[in-house]
């Protein structure tokens, strides 16, 4: 990468490569298709950075536009429990980790019946119940989409590696820190005081 492309980058391109983000599965999905930069000789995928890094911006864009009450973030997979939970610490955005309660977003006679905005899943495939009731319900979804996912009922895919604890985390520190930045919690030159392995699962 040349210097030029380097600085537009959220974060330096090494802390991408160093957390596996663009390593993807031996399968690709059709749609994903278009993030792929490579297959490598063992018959991985491998993701384009600058396609990853565009995309966590617009996926921190999309959630700034709405307040931390309206949006919810699920992870099903443990790799982004420790993430969502700092997240939630310093953002106040609702998450759910584990279990996606069903029912929750479309019965309203649940006593947990919530009715966000906006939902962010870590895989559309483990999490596909919440994918499920946000179609039902019409609420836009992120979603962060490995080379083997499907695309259908998103509205946002970031192509990363999200079965990788340190990309999953890296990814959340990014939104993190990009959403307190576009809310104007945070300077647009200040970092955050957390670490990105601060989001990572040991």
């Amino acid at each position: 990468m040349s210097a030029e492309q380097q600085e537009v980058l959220l974060i330096d391109s090494n802390e991408y490569l160093k957390s596996g983000i663009h390593i993807g599965t031996k399968f690709k999905t059709k749609y994903m298709e278009n993030f792929i930069y490579k297959t490598r000789p063992d018959g991985l995928s491998v993701l384009n950075l600058k396609k990853i890094d565009e995309r966590i911006g617009l996926a921190a864009n999309m959630l700034s536009q709405y307040n931390p009450e309206e949006i919810i973030i699920i992870s099903r997979r443990e790799n982004g429990w420790k993430a969502l939970k700092l997240l939630n610490k310093l953002t106040g955005i609702r998450v759910i980790t584990g279990r996606y309660p069903p029912g929750i977003m479309t019965n309203t006679n649940l006593d947990t019946f919530t009715e966000p905005k906006i939902i962010f899943v870590c895989d559309p495939w483990p999490d596909k119940n919440a994918v499920d009731d946000a179609a039902i319900t019409g609420i836009p979804v992120i979603a962060l989409c490995d080379t083997n996912n499907q695309s259908n009922r998103l509205d946002l895919v970031v192509p990363c590696n999200n079965k990788g604890k340190k990309s999953v985390g890296l990814v959340f520190y990014l939104i993190t820190r990009e959403y307190l930045k576009k809310k104007g919690i945070l300077a647009s030159n200040e970092e955050l005081k957390e670490k990105p392995e601060d989001f990572m699962e040991e």
